[in-house]
């Protein structure tokens, strides 16, 4: 490996082959899932964030598509069965590996909150006044106002793309009223 300037950046690359060395990335996600005006919550028992109340989530593995990630993570967190609804927030975090968040807005389909006893020792659903006593971590907090103040309904998924085309995963602002 040697260090090329391509494009306005040092990157490493093979000197005998194409090979160039874009960085290191993550993509985490999260859920919202609401049942009776309640949110659903996980407190965490491992590092990062042991001790922390947290919404449910995780990473995405290689060849699973963003909405099965979130959807397996509820599952294997809670014991929750959940479907996505839309996207209602993003964070970037520029760093070794870069990691992207997408937080998801998700529908309540069955089951009671279990803790899998692994990476969460806490399940449950709680009201706004409740999470504000609790050890919510900040970026929680954050997504929290989101969920109980938020007013724009997010990106849903564009299941009818216009131009046929070979990814999944497509977001789109509403062009419909959805409850």
């Amino acid at each position: 490996m040697e260090t090329r300037l391509i494009g306005d950046s040092d990157r490493r690359a093979c000197p005998k082959c194409d090979f160039v060395y874009w960085g290191n990335y993550s993509i985490g996600v999260g859920a919202l899932l609401f049942k009776e005006k309640r949110v659903l919550l996980v407190r965490r028992a491992q590092n990062p964030g042991k001790g922390y109340w947290t919404n449910p989530g995780g990473f995405i593995e290689q060849f699973e598509t963003i909405e099965e990630t979130v959807e397996r993570e509820v599952w294997e967190e809670t014991g929750i069965k959940a479907k996505i609804r839309s996207i209602v927030a993003l964070r970037d975090q520029p760093r070794d590996p870069h990691n992207l968040y997408v937080a998801f807005s998700m529908d309540y389909v069955e089951g009671e909150p279990k803790a899998d006893g692994v990476e969460v020792d806490g399940a449950g659903f709680f009201s706004y006044e409740e999470t504000l006593q609790m050890n919510v971590a900040p970026f929680t907090r954050w997504l929290l106002e989101i969920a109980f103040h938020g007013k724009d309904p997010g990106l849903w998924p564009d299941t009818h793309a216009a131009e046929p085309m070979p990814a999944k995963g497509l977001f789109k602002i509403s062009t419909e009223q959805k409850e």
